[in-house]
């Protein structure tokens, strides 16, 4: 990236990681199951103070039984669908929107055809359609990679450093898939296979890895070398490594049917990629029209970035041990 865009690109990173909490890597799942006609169950599993809205017309027939393992709110219930069942109908999640998380619907009739699909916060409700195509829900989870990468203050501002460290665009664009592929990798093995990883410990690793690549950034800078210069695509690889089994682990704590699994991986993994791509273009573009201008900024701010890198790895990681301390 040119030098003069390096100011630029702190403040782009900067109110990119206004938030310093970690994002949320669990989506809340809801499932209706048909069990006999005019008959259903229920399950809602939720990480996050989301509400659950049924339509006029579907009646529960006893109460809910509510369970709240490692933070993750479940709720299951028997449900009178009516004369007229659920097509067609609407079902809402209040508070989605203040949550910032996803909800995978899955629904299931009697003749055993389901039907899948993602609710996003910007529009936190679903209408229940009669049939829906595997390529519709392919793009639903297509949209919830990119939705994933683009709202992960942690990841973008990883993203971010690998531009600096990486000097030339089709290196670069190879050093971000090496991270996806890993990503794919994990994303794989944890959901499919049922390996989990607490969520605490991989936190505490995800920032150890930003706070590890802003003195890196430094070496490039001074010219010097490393194997890290040499082979940034190790690195990219050993985070998307830890990230995949992050979000793995949310897939498979909601309890995503296996049948559901691979579509769902090869979209999310598909926006991923995407999501990627188009911040590092947006901030290479971001460079080239700063450098257009001919501002001429101070020789000082080309260590901005770098600094902003480490600084904020370095207070994700201790924020994130003390709270694993804490806990």
């Amino acid at each position: 990236m040119p030098r003069r865009a390096l100011p630029l690109g702190a403040t782009l990173v900067l109110l990119a990681t206004a938030s310093a909490a970690a994002h949320e890597m669990r989506p809340a799942y809801l499932e209706i199951r048909q069990t006999s006609p005019g008959r259903g169950a229920l399950v809602w599993r939720t990480p996050a103070p989301v509400a659950l809205e049924l339509p006029a017309g579907l009646r529960t027939l006893d109460d809910a039984v509510v369970a709240e393992p490692g933070g993750l709110r479940v709720e299951r219930r028997d449900l009178d669908l009516g004369a007229s069942g659920f097509d067609g109908r609407r079902i809402a999640f209040p508070g989605l929107e203040a949550a910032g998380i996803d909800v995978i619907v899955r629904i299931v009739r009697t003749d055993g055809t389901a039907t899948t699909a993602v609710v996003h916060p910007g529009r936190p409700w679903i209408e229940i359609a009669a049939a829906r195509s595997r390529l519709a829900t392919l793009g639903d989870f297509v949209v919830q990679g990119i939705r994933h990468i683009l709202t992960g203050p942690d990841h973008l501002l990883f993203v971010f450093g690998l531009v600096f460290l990486v000097r030339t665009p089709w290196r670069l664009a190879k050093t971000i898939t090496g991270f996806t592929l890993a990503h794919s990798l994990t994303l794989a093995i944890a959901t499919i296979g049922g390996v989990r990883v607490p969520a605490p410990p991989l936190e505490a690793a995800i920032a150890l890895s930003i706070l590890f690549l802003g003195p890196e950034i430094v070496r490039a800078r001074r010219g010097e070398t490393s194997f890290t210069i040499r082979n940034p695509w190790v690195v990219a690889f050993a985070f998307g490594l830890l990230h995949g089994f992050g979000f793995a682990s949310g897939l498979a704590v909601v309890g995503l049917p296996h049948a559901d699994i691979p579509p769902a991986l090869l979209g999310f993994n598909g926006g991923v990629e995407i999501g990627q791509l188009a911040f590092v273009a947006v901030v290479l573009i971001a460079g080239r029209a700063v450098r257009a201008l001919g501002v001429a900024w101070p020789r000082f701010a080309e260590a901005i970035p770098a600094y902003a890198v480490g600084s904020l790895g370095a207070f994700w990681l201790i924020e994130r041990v003390a709270a694993m301390v804490g806990s």
